[in-house]
Order: structure tokens, then C-alpha cells, then sequence
């Protein structure tokens, strides 16, 4: 493919990016449900493996879904979604991780009204 194709697909794309109508597109984002928990990862341990401080107080060892673990990078101080493990409520899964923009959101809306406490 010649280069002036090349750009012509890429500015096609970035259009479609943007909608018809030229404002960004805006995507849903993924609230929790029954059985999950708002987090903030405070430690990472190695081994996918990260220490999150949950919504409902409770400090959790969980760990990073293995759907996930080479597509997204979690870091401390990120807005976690937990799935805490029916059998042992002080451990879970790593379900989803909140961008900068989607944990202000969050907070804007209500969901998340956590203060580091460890």
C-alpha cells in the first residue's frame, strides 16, 4: 500500500474515532456489580500479585485475572475492580482497571468515596 493510502486510512480512522458529528465518542464504563468491590492497589508483591485496599475496609491480597495480566499494567495508587472469593473474603481477583479520567468519573458520580487508610 502506497503511503498516501496509508495516511488516508489513518485519518479515516481517527474520524471514525471521533463520530459523525465530530465530538469523541463517549464509552460506558464498567461500574460494579453484585459480588465486586472498588479498590486501590496500594502494594504490588511480584507474581501478579497486588495488596488493594477495598471500599468496604477490608485489605485484600488479589490477584491479577490471567485474561488480563499481559494486557493491562496495574501500578499502585490505580482504582481497582475486585471479585472478592466466596471462600475466603480476604483474598480476590483483579477484574478491571479504572483509567485517570474514569476514576474521576467514578468519584463525580458517587461510586468510589474511599481515603487510604492502611
Amino acid at each position: 500500500m502506497p503511503k498516501s493510502e496509508r495516511k488516508k486510512e489513518k485519518k479515516k480512522h481517527k474520524a471514525q474515532e471521533r463520530g459523525s458529528t465530530g465530538q469523541p465518542v463517549v464509552h460506558r464504563i464498567r461500574t460494579p456489580v453484585e459480588g465486586e468491590v472498588l479498590g486501590i492497589a496500594i502494594q504490588m508483591l511480584g507474581g501478579s500479585r497486588v495488596r488493594v485496599q477495598c471500599m468496604d475496609g477490608i485489605v485484600r491480597l488479589a490477584r491479577i485475572r490471567g485474561k488480563i495480566v499481559k494486557r493491562l499494567w496495574i501500578r499502585e495508587d490505580d482504582i481497582v475492580l475486585v471479585s472478592p472469593w466466596p471462600f475466603q473474603d480476604e483474598r480476590g481477583d483483579i477484574v478491571h482497571r479504572y483509567t485517570k479520567t474514569q476514576s474521576a468519573w467514578l468519584e463525580k458520580n458517587g461510586y468510589l468515596t474511599l481515603e487510604r487508610e492502611f
